[in-house]
């Protein structure tokens, strides 16, 4: 268990040495864990507009709003863009998959 520990620890020291890893509030995991659209999620944690995220990730601002809303997925270059203009990873961006059907 020691081992094992230690081994974690190290894991932890990495990523927290790492200057492009972020802390994140708890409350912002918890909204998108909890369902909520992670771009909204994102923009709201930036203080950002809609107006202000689809301007510097150079998309209407109804494409945007479709995103957060579910309406649409958006392509790879426009959530690419986006997730630039917010500072993170596509994967950061990325909805959560759909719940497989019950057998």
């Amino acid at each position: 268990a020691a081992a094992e520990d230690s081994i974690d620890r190290a894991a932890l020291d990495e990523i927290d040495a790492d200057p492009r890893e972020e802390d994140l509030p708890e409350a912002l995991v918890h909204r998108i864990v909890g369902g909520e659209n992670p771009t909204r999620v994102w923009r709201e944690h930036r203080g950002m507009k809609g107006t202000e995220l689809a301007a510097a990730a150079g998309i209407a601002q109804s494409y945007l709003s479709q995103i957060e809303g579910g309406k649409r997925q958006g392509s790879i270059g426009a959530l690419s863009a986006i997730a630039a203009a917010l500072g993170v990873t596509l994967d950061d961006i990325a909805p959560a998959p759909a719940p497989a059907p019950e057998v």
